[in-house]
């Protein structure tokens, strides 16, 4: 069996109402698929985060070129081809992004032509059920002032069935103190929530917040500095009681050591179809169970990456 075919699809949705989180407004939902095609009609489906444009150039530039003919059973060497071909250009971002889909979708056709789910070829299933966390409350038509509104939202999630939902954060820090008690005085101790900023401080504000979510009994506060400020998440770790989560905007196992190695976060957050697939987030995780490090992956995009984090969470 041999790839014949590389295809990627741009998808784009203008939003009726657009929504702001810490880092600017989306005004647009969008997503970049992957898609394998085998000389014997077997083809596997992938998804890459990040910049649909620039991670569908990377993919039918870079890499198509060099997967046709290939033999896509050959996931874990094909991986380390596509990597160091851009390794001097790019070891973390877009092109690692771009080799995410490419390699979830290996993925995909190895499952088929066993006739098992991914997880079982990854190792094997240590859970049958994950609970699922609602991530929401973005801002809608202004940044100040949203605290019933966030908590209208809450109420709604827990109607639906939600019973661990995180707050998005990172507009201010009265801001973020009010919303982040409100949603916990309103819903009380039955709800477990997080909260995540978004990169949006520096670490004596994100430290002013922790506190904050220490005393209202948050799980975990998720991107608290850039995620460039090594030193700043390492002074958050040690400074607070309330675990330190990130990682989402890191890439590779290469990346994911150094904030495991210097002791950085409590959680560490691995985005299949961000940090170089399904390939390299099991490698993350072994990383992380090594260093006694709880692995929680990230997962934004459509339902291609849900369903490819559902397999590395069955594992974990």
């Amino acid at each position: 069996m041999k790839i014949s075919s590389v295809e990627t699809y741009i998808l784009q949705a203008p939003l009726q109402q657009p929504f702001a989180y810490s880092q600017g407004w989306f005004r647009a939902r969008t997503a970049m698929i992957v898609r394998l095609l085998t000389d014997e009609g077997i083809e596997g489906i992938g998804e890459c985060f990040g910049p649909p444009d620039l991670t569908a150039a990377v993919v039918e530039k870079a890499y198509a070129p060099m997967l046709i003919g290939r033999d896509p059973l050959d996931n874990e060497v094909i991986w380390e081809e596509l990597y160091n071909h851009l390794r001097d250009h790019g070891q973390k971002g877009i092109v690692i992004e771009a080799l995410s889909g490419i390699d979830i979708a290996l993925w995909d056709i190895k499952g088929k032509v066993a006739g098992l789910p991914v997880y079982k070829l990854l190792g094997g299933a240590f859970r049958t059920r994950v609970q699922p966390y609602a991530t929401g409350f973005y801002r809608r038509g202004g940044l100040a002032g949203q605290e019933d509104a966030l908590v209208i939202e809450a109420e709604t999630h827990a109607r639906a069935g939600f019973r661990a939902m995180k707050l998005k954060l990172g507009f201010g820090l009265e801001e973020d103190r009010r919303c982040a008690r409100a949603v916990r005085r309103a819903l009380g101790n039955e709800i477990r929530w997080m909260a995540d900023a978004n990169h949006a401080y520096d670490t004596s504000t994100a430290l002013r917040l922790g506190r904050v979510l220490e005393e209202n009994g948050y799980e975990w506060f998720e991107e608290p500095v850039i995620p460039e400020d090594i030193e700043g998440y390492r002074r958050l770790h040690d400074a607070l009681d309330i675990p330190i989560a990130g990682g989402e905007a890191e890439f590779t196992r290469f990346g994911m050591k150094t904030l495991l190695k210097e002791r950085c976060l409590d959680i560490v957050q691995p985005d299949c179809c961000g940090v170089g697939g399904l390939t390299e987030a099991k490698r993350i995780a072994v990383l992380a169970n090594t260093f006694g490090i709880r692995c929680i992956p990230h997962v934004w995009g459509t339902r291609i990456a849900t369903a490819a984090a559902l397999h590395l969470l069955a594992v974990l």
